[in-house]
């Protein structure tokens, strides 16, 4: 009996020790962040900011996105989302940057995201919704820190602003990093790898010549074929006349 209720109570104490540690890894996992979470440096991508509702009492009614100011990007462009107004500010720049031969001297610092119509758009307890915008070219650093703020509709605002540690370790309120690898060598894919087996390359006068060639032999082909077609229509010919004539016998 007394094995029994050890049992119980072994088991009750399992059972809630998983519980809490599923509540804390999904507590400390559901936090703003951008996605894809690495790009190419000098490119264009598409950042989405997923924005999960952490709260059971309240809805999240606006999401505000600072643009790093040490890496700014010349050109934002964002997509519409449905019962949300967007509004994106802009800061001067303290060193213009270049975009298509042209110096830009104003960049966007700041995107805010605001549920329209009270609560009806919000995103409620247990969604979560992305925001997605276009941006480029992206700058020649290794990383990219949004800070973001989200702003519940109880009036409480969660701020996602704390920057990677250097131990490696997560923060409690981690910022969206986004990672940017260096681009790839111009000539990188003219140059074969070492140790690669070389490619020929196949110029546009090969290819004519091949295409003559194939032409050629398919042209000998036709009219071997027509040759023995009519050698064939012959002998059928005279086979048909060497027949024996009706009611004839043959000798």
């Amino acid at each position: 009996m007394r094995a029994r209720s050890v049992a119980r109570l072994a088991a009750a104490t399992l059972a809630g020790t998983l519980a809490a540690v599923t509540i804390g890894v999904g507590v400390s996992s559901a936090h703003v962040s951008v996605n894809p979470r690495e790009a190419t440096q000098g490119g264009y991508a598409k950042l989405a900011f997923r924005v999960p509702n952490e709260r059971d009492n309240a809805g999240t009614t606006k999401v505000e996105v600072a643009l790093p100011a040490d890496a700014p990007l010349a050109s934002v462009s964002v997509r519409p989302m449905p019962g949300w107004t967007v509004q994106v500010e802009k800061t001067t720049l303290a060193k213009p940057i270049e975009m298509h031969g042209s110096q830009v001297t104003e960049a966007p610092s700041k995107i805010t995201w605001t549920a329209e119509g009270g609560n009806a758009n919000m995103i409620k307890p247990g969604q979560f919704q992305e925001f997605e915008i276009s941006a480029g070219p992206l700058p020649e650093v290794d990383t990219m820190i949004f800070k973001a703020l989200q702003t519940y509709s109880n009036g409480e605002v969660v701020r996602w602003i704390e920057e990677p540690s250097a131990d490696g370790s997560e923060p409690e309120h981690p910022a969206p990093v986004l990672k940017l690898a260096k681009a790839p060598a111009k000539d990188a894919a003219a140059t074969p790898a070492a140790g690669s087996n070389n490619i020929a390359t196949v110029s546009a006068s090969d290819t004519t010549n091949t295409d003559d060639g194939r032409t050629g032999w398919a042209l000998t082909f036709g009219i071997a074929g027509l040759v023995a077609g009519l050698a064939g229509l012959g002998f059928g010919l005279l086979a048909w006349r060497r027949r024996p004539a009706a009611g004839s016998v043959a000798k």
